[in-house]
């Protein structure tokens, strides 16, 4: 295992926050503030059930961060060759055992806010946690994982935009609508950008460990296009809600941050390697952010 020279070795804190990734956690604040949004149109929201929902769905985003970091320098993902942010495992800043506790804590978190949830909201919460940690435990990890067969932006759509935003929402309304199923589409694209920048970024470098991800089955030209065209589609989406939808006009209010998609969309059209798409992906994980509290305005009116 690599290991960090002790002079340059960051301090416990520093080494705990590189394995959570702050930046990356926005995924888990947009879709509970927009299933929150909806349920104060609705006249449903509820304090209690819509922090604690936050709380697990920041928990399990940890969670997933985590055993990533393991999962990955385990399969050969993460070698001296990586070009993103540092790996705290493969690095050497951190024992694989120590990771997998503190995902193993992270999870159990999770799990704690999950049987509040289901107490206030029913079984079919509990049933949609047990799921939603299991997704986290096999995207890197387990014998058949699906981050590696090019199943992962269709996860982080669906756990981390349907499931997260509409979930949000029952715990509080104890029913799903389709007003929120609507509104949980363009956060699950924006949260999906994020991971197209990572995997296009990561594309060379996963080929050669056999990670065989949805950038690297279509090839770089195709994957290029795939970010441009889930970002065009979250915009399409959100105006489609006052179009078609029982919205108002003001779900148009994350067109505002259109300007900031316009650096990481230039950014991964023209990038001639890897390690310029790390800007990128900071800014796409910021504009998710933005476009969801945007939209959360929006759909609350």
């Amino acid at each position: 295992m690599p290991t960090v020279a002790s002079g340059s070795r960051p301090g416990p804190v520093r080494v705990w926050l590189m394995a959570i990734r702050p930046p990356t956690l926005t995924a888990a604040v947009s879709p509970v503030i927009v299933g929150s949004a909806v349920a104060v149109r609705d006249g449903v929201f509820e304090v209690g059930p819509a922090v604690v929902a936050r709380f697990g769905v920041l928990a399990i985003q940890i969670g997933v961060n985590l055993a990533n970091d393991v999962s990955d320098f385990r399969r050969g993902a993460d070698t001296e060759q990586r070009i993103g942010p540092p790996r705290v495992t493969q690095q050497g800043l951190l024992a694989e055992r120590d990771v997998m506790v503190g995902m193993g804590i992270a999870l159990a978190l999770a799990a704690l806010a999950g049987l509040y949830l289901a107490a206030v909201a029913g079984w079919p919460v509990a049933a949609v946690g047990a799921v939603s940690i299991l997704a986290a435990l096999t995207y890197t990890g387990g014998p058949w994982p699906y981050g590696y067969h090019g199943l992962g932006e269709f996860a982080v759509f669906v756990f981390f935009g349907v499931i997260a935003v509409a979930g949000t929402y029952y715990v509080q309304a104890g029913e799903v609508t389709t007003g929120v199923l609507a509104a949980s589409v363009p956060v699950g694209l924006t949260v999906a950008a994020i991971l197209v920048v990572n995997n296009v970024r990561d594309i060379d470098t996963d080929a050669v460990a056999g990670k065989r991800t949805l950038a690297v089955r279509l090839g770089r030209r195709l994957a290029r296009a795939h970010f441009v065209a889930t970002l065009s589609a979250a915009y399409l989406a959100a105006a489609t809600l006052w179009l078609v939808g029982d919205f108002s006009a003001w779900t148009l209010l994350p067109w505002l941050s259109l300007p900031l998609a316009v650096a990481p969309a230039m950014a991964v059209v023209s990038s001639v390697e890897g390690a310029s798409l790390n800007a990128a992906l900071r800014a796409t994980a910021r504009l998710h952010l933005v476009f969801g509290v945007l939209l959360a305005v929006g759909v609350a009116q």
